[in-house]
């Protein structure tokens, strides 16, 4: 008996249908048109070498010196003159708070970074890189100063303050 059923099984098995024949035949025809011809890549550009050549331009990476100018002539501050409590700070560290009038004069209140509150005058010297004073206004202080360009070369820069409150 087991052996009839297990014939019936197997005659009944190879007359079901394929429920897998469509995808089958989807894919073989799907792979068919699908090679087409791929462009070559472009050439690779050779690159091109740079070389730096800083001909008479200073080492950007070597501290700059504070002698006095190579032409000679020119402008120069004075590397002699003793520095002010107002000339160890950065333009950038000093703030201006306010201003005051005495004997018809303005005078600019400027703090340091330490807190001590220093009055000012036209022509004092303040910052690091020889400032000097030109004008003092209710809104900021003028200030002119002498820094040292990449040649060695002493020049005049204009810089101002405003008044922070």
């Amino acid at each position: 008996m087991k052996r009839i059923c297990l014939l019936a099984l197997f005659l009944l098995s190879g007359c079901a249908q394929d429920e897998f024949a469509d995808l089958r035949a989807f894919l073989a025809q799907a792979g068919q048109g699908a090679q087409q011809k791929l462009e070559p890549l472009p050439p690779v550009k050779a690159r091109e070498d740079f070389i730096y050549d800083p001909g008479e331009l200073p080492d950007p990476f070597r501290q700059r010196s504070m002698k006095p100018a190579k032409s000679g002539g020119g402008i120069q501050p004075d590397l002699t003159r003793p520095k002010g409590p107002l000339e160890q700070d950065p333009l950038d560290g000093l703030r201006m708070v306010g201003t005051i009038i005495k004997g018809g004069q303005l005078f600019a209140l400027v703090r340091r970074p330490d807190n001590t509150l220093y009055r000012v005058a036209k022509g004092d010297h303040i910052g690091q890189n020889f400032g000097v004073i030109l004008s003092i206004g209710e809104a900021g202080i003028e200030i002119k100063e002498i820094v040292q360009d990449g040649t060695g070369d002493w020049t005049e820069s204009k810089a101002s303050m405003a008044l922070q409150e």
